[in-house]
């Protein structure tokens, strides 16, 4: 068993300094020829431990993407053709497979339009087909929300080498935002088919890719160290924010609802209230509300009736810098330390999601004694809000 590990190590190194070289610019061709039987003999879980390996040397994302992108690119036929058990059907990972090859197909219902735009790039037609079907492929991202709410938590609390999840998250990203910029040049009245074709390949690449690496890398090593049960107790969460194309019958509605609570009343001060009380109380204010403690794990999240952002039962426990993409974590850290030290205590932003005016606000919290004791994170749509004017002294209900 030492020398399996010893030889596993081993291959780990040269594949970190076979990494570097491909990604510094080095002759590739030569660094090829000089790691052959390196590549040949790599195996997927090698690849988890490297990038977990590679993100803990704090490389610039970007950066570290690019050279992800290349080196993948040159273990492709190994990993191809390793030896491939798929998930069974009914399993959890056989879900994502099934909803993976849908997604496929409507890419590959997208080609075809595509060579036809090129030759006829002011076809009104065909920009609006193409729409509809950029439209299916946006659906998608509900998959990508799955992942990163439900999936990537129960990683992250059960595997030691489970960093590459962060450059996933941050290839969702560029996924998302490559898909709005698509749909924003076939709407514009000044149509620039270099840049939609640019645009289109970053999506067909990013998004066959990340199949691949799920399936032929990620799905195995995870198959590999965490059980069919635990995996498949992920239906639950997942089920609740809903897979984009494949929906598994086999889980019924009601066994997704099931709370358990306790009437037992608390004493909160200004009254008492039982603990459903408090559950009804806080899901029907018309706002999100995310509370993390001083530790930076989150404690809790409000059900309203419409929420803004998904959150599921998988965040209860999660490190806050986990749940952000790491484009933006730094900020959050930003506003919690400034928190935690009582410089600040309130951050504002606002933004715009699909068609609506999204008020976020972070809120620090301190007790009796002045003591740092979390943050919580307050959302809610304010377009009407936003264009109140005057006064309303009346009830207009009929």
């Amino acid at each position: 068993m030492s020398e399996f590990t010893d030889n596993k190590k081993n291959r780990i190194d040269q594949l970190l300094e076979f990494f570097i070289g491909i990604s510094k610019g080095k002759d590739a061709v030569k660094v090829v020829e000089d790691n052959l039987e390196l590549i040949n003999n790599t195996i997927p879980s090698d690849v988890v431990i490297l990038v977990d390996r590679l993100i803990q040397l704090n490389i610039p994302i970007e950066e570290l993407k690019k050279g992800i992108n290349k080196f993948l690119n040159l273990l492709f036929r190994t990993i191809r053709d390793y030896p491939y058990t798929p998930p069974e059907k009914n399993s959890y990972f056989g879900c994502c497979l099934e909803n993976n090859r849908q997604m496929d197909f409507h890419l590959k219902a997208i080609r075809p339009l595509i060579k036809k735009i090129n030759k006829n790039p002011n076809n009104e037609k065909l920009r609006n087909e193409l729409k509809n079907k950029f439209i299916d492929v946006e659906i998608f991202n509900k998959y990508y929300i799955i992942k990163e709410n439900v999936l990537f938590p129960l990683l992250e609390n059960n595997l030691s080498e489970y960093r590459c999840i962060q450059l996933m998250w941050s290839f969702h990203d560029d996924i998302r935002k490559n898909l709005k910029l698509v749909m924003k040049e076939l709407n514009s009245d000044d149509f620039d088919l270099r840049k939609f074709n640019r645009l289109t390949g970053d999506i067909f690449f990013n998004m066959l890719a990340i199949k691949f690496r799920e399936e032929r890398i990620l799905f195995p090593f995870i198959q590999e160290n965490i059980s069919k049960n635990l995996l498949n107790s992920l239906f639950k969460d997942s089920l609740e924010i809903g897979f984009p194309f494949f929906q598994p019958k086999s889980i019924a509605d009601d066994e997704l609802t099931k709370k358990t609570t306790n009437d037992d009343e608390i004493n909160l001060k200004s009254g008492l209230l039982s603990v459903e009380q408090i559950r009804l109380l806080f899901n029907h204010l018309p706002v999100d509300i995310t509370f993390v403690d001083e530790n930076n794990k989150a404690r809790y999240f409000s059900t309203p009736k419409k929420r803004i952002f998904p959150r599921t039962n998988a965040i209860i426990g999660r490190d806050v810098k986990n749940c952000h993409p790491p484009e933006s974590v730094h900020i959050v850290e930003q506003i919690i330390e400034a928190f935690r030290k009582g410089e600040k205590d309130i951050a504002t932003f606002y933004i715009k999601i699909k068609g609506e005016y999204v008020l976020i606000q972070y809120f620090a919290i301190h007790d009796e004694k002045g003591n740092y004791k979390g943050v919580i994170e307050v959302s809610q749509e304010i377009s009407e809000i936003k264009n109140i004017q005057g006064e309303k002294r009346l009830l207009d209900w009929e």
